[in-house]
């Protein structure tokens, strides 16, 4: 198979939900083949998603090889072997307030520790929630104020109608400034509250440089806010069909959707 790289790619990192998988949350098999050859010529495979590590599990069956995690919006990385090679977790305070603001107001909030998923209470917004993104069901822990200091927390995400989410963010924004990162994974309805250095592209980095792979050696793919990072620092950045106009600014190439086999047509055209 001929390649449109002229220098060969050493790692493939995708996103998983709107990228690697269609959208009845199924890996195809053409998907599948070009991740297994790719693997075959030794080329390191990565999954970065906002999933949990156990939300995960059966594509890493599926693929059965190895493979890396950047998990959790980029907030806990595992070899392939399951091992965390990193991770970041929220202060406890700034969760506290974010916690506490958004119970005042109404939104439902997921809390993240590793793969446990904690809430409040389950009521059908967060089981909806857990449903789409094939996440494990959350715990109902009662107030999750009262963990914050014996359970890291990595990541909260916060659940509502869109009109009040966009203005959610703003009020966080404004009242928490750089002590967090505000994130939308492709989805109005929700709002991801991140420790300040957390996304998918910062714990790429970290483990390009663990691996002593440079960026341009890299096939990146994605199709949403939280995916641009990785797409600007691989030397290959693709941005699947079905991706937000922004993202496909900042791609070097557009391939097909994530229904068409995008992810296989990237590996095709740019890996040998």
């Amino acid at each position: 198979m001929s390649s449109e790289n002229p220098t060969p790619i050493k790692l493939i990192v995708t996103d998983v939900d709107g990228t690697l998988l269609n959208s009845e949350h199924s890996l195809s098999e053409r998907n599948a083949a070009a991740l297994k050859a790719a693997a075959a010529q030794g080329i390191h495979l990565v999954l970065a998603t906002g999933k949990s590590p156990a939300s995960c599990t059966a594509l890493l069956e599926q693929l059965g090889v190895p493979v890396y995690g950047i998990y959790l919006q980029g907030l806990m990385t595992v070899n392939a072997e399951g091992k965390t090679l990193s991770q970041q977790t929220l202060d406890p305070e700034v969760a506290r307030q974010v916690i506490t603001y958004a119970d005042e107001r109404g939104y439902s909030v997921v809390a993240y520790s590793g793969s446990r998923l904690l809430t409040r209470a389950m009521n059908a917004e967060v089981e909806a929630y857990t449903v789409r993104y094939h996440d494990p069901m959350p715990e109902s822990t009662g107030p999750l104020q009262n963990l914050l200091w014996t359970t890291p927390i990595h990541k909260l995400t916060a659940i509502g109608e869109q009109r009040t989410i966009v203005a959610l963010r703003w009020q966080l924004n404004t009242q928490l400034g750089s002590s967090v990162r505000l994130m939308q994974a492709g989805v109005p309805t929700m709002l991801e509250i991140l420790p300040p250095k957390g996304g998918k592209g910062s714990a790429l980095k970290a483990l390009l440089k663990e691996l002593q792979i440079p960026s341009e050696q890299v096939l990146a793919l994605g199709d949403a806010e939280n995916d641009m990072e990785m797409l600007e620092i691989a030397g290959v950045g693709v941005a699947v069909g079905n991706a937000h106009e922004k993202v496909k600014a900042a791609a070097d190439h557009v391939v097909a959707s994530n229904d068409e086999d995008g992810v296989a047509e990237a590996i095709e055209r740019f890996v040998p």
